[in-house]
C-alpha cells in the first residue's frame, strides 16, 4: 500500500502533511509535534497488538482442553499499569500541545505588517492596515471557465515580515485555512481573533473556510501571495490607484440587529 501510494521521503518526514518545510516560522515546530506524536502512537500500538496476540496464542485452548481455566477477578499490577501508562501519555501529550500552541499563540510586539481579514458568506475582505487600502472579494464562481482561479479573492504577504492578522466574519462562523502554513482560525461575528505568522517561502498557497458556514462553503476560498517587500509595496500601489482606499469595517456586517449592537432594541 505504501509502495503504490507514492509517497516521497519527503512526504513522510512531515507525517503526510501538506505544504513544503519551512513555510511559516510555525510549520517546523507543527509538523514535529505531528511526526513525534504519531511515531509514540504507532510504539504504543505495536506493544498493545504484540501483548494482544501474546495472550490469543499462548492462553488459547489446546486440542482436548475441556475445564475452564483458573479465574481471576483482578490483577492489581496489571491494572496500575493500564491505569498509570495511559494517565503518563495523556500528561505527555498535553504538555507537549500546550508548549507548542503557546509559542504559535504567542503575540508579537512590533508586527511588520498588520491585516485584517473578514468572513462573509461566501467569500472574504482583505483590510491592509498599515497601507490603509483594502481589497474586496467575491463568491467564486467555478463554471468550467478557464482562469476561476486566479480571480479568487487573493491575500498578499511580505515574505520573511512578521504579520498579525485579525479575523472576524460579518454574518455566520467562519474559519481561516491556508493549508500549506498547517494552521486555521476561527471568525466570530462581534468578536476579533489574531494570529501571527511570519511567512518565510515565496508562492501562491490555497485557503479555504473551514467552518461548515451555508450552502456555498465550498465555494469560499481564496489564495495567499507570499512575495518580496517590493511586490507587496506594489500591490498596495495598485490598491490605492483602483480607488481601494480605507478600511472596510462593520458598516457591511448582516448582524446590524442584534440587540447589543443597536440601542433603540436594547432600551
Amino acid at each position: 500500500m505504501l509502495l503504490l501510494s507514492g509517497c516521497t521521503p519527503q512526504e513522510f518526514q512531515r507525517g503526510l502533511l501538506p505544504g513544503v518545510t519551512g513555510v511559516t516560522n510555525h510549520t517546523e515546530r507543527i509538523v514535529g509535534l505531528w511526526t513525534t506524536s504519531w511515531i509514540v502512537l504507532w510504539i504504543i500500538g505495536g506493544i498493545a497488538w504484540a501483548l494482544m496476540f501474546w495472550a490469543i496464542i499462548v492462553y488459547r485452548r489446546r486440542k482436548g482442553d475441556t475445564a475452564a481455566p483458573s479465574q481471576l477477578r483482578y490483577n492489581n499490577p496489571i491494572e496500575t499499569m493500564f491505569t498509570v501508562v495511559p494517565l503518563i501519555i495523556t500528561i505527555g501529550f498535553f504538555a507537549f500541545t500546550a508548549r507548542d500552541m503557546a509559542a504559535i499563540e504567542a503575540p508579537v510586539a512590533n508586527p511588520d505588517v498588520e491585516i485584517e481579514v473578514i468572513g462573509k458568506q461566501w467569500s472574504w475582505d482583505f483590510n491592509y492596515v498599515d497601507g490603509n487600502v483594502y481589497d474586496s472579494g467575491v463568491q467564486s464562481d467555478f463554471d468550467g471557465e478557464e482562469g476561476a482561479e486566479a480571480k479568487l479573492p487573493t491575500l498578499y504577504l511580505p515574505v520573511n515580515k512578521s504579520v498579525k492578522i485579525d479575523l472576524s466574519a460579518r454574518d455566520v462562523i467562519h474559519s481561516f485555512w491556508v493549508i500549506d502554513f498547517l494552521y486555521k482560525k476561527d471568525m466570530f461575528p462581534g468578536r476579533t481573533n489574531t494570529m501571527y505568522v511570519t511567512p518565510q517561502v515565496e508562492g501562491t498557497y490555497q485557503g479555504k473556510c473551514a467552518e461548515l458556514c451555508g450552502e456555498y462553503h465550498s465555494l469560499m476560498l481564496f489564495n495567499v501571495k507570499v512575495v518580496s517587500q517590493a511586490e507587496y509595496d506594489a500591490h498596495l500601489a495598485d490598491l490605492a490607484a483602483a480607488g481601494n482606499v480605507g478600511q472596510l469595517d462593520e458598516t457591511y456586517d448582516r448582524n446590524q440587529n442584534l440587540p447589543g449592537d443597536n440601542p433603540e432594541i436594547r432600551g
